[in-house]
């Protein structure tokens, strides 16, 4: 589920946290980069629970109104298209989902207002009338019409944007993150995926997982060592006028040259630079390559690099 790249901006944003914070405490903070990778996986769960729990709305809605002493036809026979919709579906369907919600205690039953306000965006939207008054449906259209109303009316709400600020403190900087792995997932998803499709593990491996806390605890540990390195490097900045994010993704970008032998260079500049460019001022990803570019080229002339393996390449 996370890749090196969610990996490297959570180590990030703890690394920025501990700084912030002025702790001493590695260890805690280490701790909290574990728990906060782990409640991004509690925020993906919940914004899969709310398409459920959107659908089972939808559906509550259609009975109701089936009901109505002075129903109109449309009422008495409604499209079903949105709540027989075969992703919806298959995550109402989900036994996977339903337990690990359960174990996880995550639901939507204190906060179904805002179940409901989603609902009422998604049937007020363009794209739903349309979607209802067509009537073709085929799995890859019915697909399309979900992804593009998750991104275009779901994602967007202002009010789930206010639930999830409210809920955990660390799922507002993750929404980004879980948004993209959300719909990525809805892209790929077929009509034979397996029915734990939507559950992949944390981590890709192991691998992953020491590689976080690693590069967590390498970046910070070898500070004073990585800030010699970028003074000298920087002719109209002094080292304590860098901004910090760009300074921490500096030191994590160097972290990575001389302390993990498997990672090659360009992986390393390439990554840090997406990083910078979504998370930093416009110019930073154009400051840090100028800086990893010069630091490279050095420790390339005096075999500093240690590379091995895949870094090689």
């Amino acid at each position: 589920m996370l890749t090196r790249r969610h990996i490297r901006v959570k180590v990030m944003q703890s690394i920025y946290a501990f700084v912030q914070s002025k702790n001493t405490d590695l260890d805690k903070e280490e701790k909290f980069l574990s728990a906060s990778m782990e409640n991004m996986y509690n925020l993906y769960l919940n914004l899969l629970s709310l398409l459920v729990e959107v659908q089972k709305v939808a559906e509550q809605q259609q009975r109701l109104s089936q009901k109505k002493y002075l129903a109109t036809k449309e009422e008495k026979n409604p499209v079903r298209k949105f709540v027989d919709h075969p992703v919806l579906q298959k995550l109402t369907n989900d036994n996977i989902l339903a337990e690990k919600l359960a174990n996880r205690k995550l639901s939507w039953e204190l906060d179904e207002e805002y179940v409901k306000i989603i609902y009422r965006a998604i049937v007020e939207s363009e794209l739903y009338k349309e979607y209802i008054a067509d009537g073709n449906s085929d799995f890859k259209e019915d697909k399309k019409f979900l992804i593009r109303l998750y991104q275009k009316v779901i994602a967007p709400n202002d009010k789930l944007y206010e639930y999830i600020e409210d809920k955990k403190l660390t799922w507002i900087d993750d929404l980004p993150l879980v948004n993209t792995l959300l719909v990525k997932m809805m892209k790929k998803l077929k009509p034979d995926s397996p029915e734990d499709y939507f559950h992949p593990s944390l981590f890709k491996d192991e691998d992953d997982k020491v590689f976080a806390s690693e590069l967590f605890k390498k970046t910070v540990l070898n500070d004073e060592k990585i800030l010699q390195a970028i003074e000298g490097k920087t002719p109209n900045w002094d080292t304590d006028r860098i901004a910090e994010l760009d300074a921490i993704l500096l030191k994590m970008a160097i972290c990575e040259f001389l302390k993990f032998p498997s990672i090659p260079v360009k992986v390393t500049i390439n990554e840090y630079l997406e990083i910078a460019k979504e998370y930093s001022t416009p110019k930073s990803s154009i400051f840090i390559n100028g800086i990893l570019d010069k630091l490279v080229k050095e420790y390339q002339a005096n075999n500093s690099l240690n590379k091995s393996g895949r870094g090689l390449m």
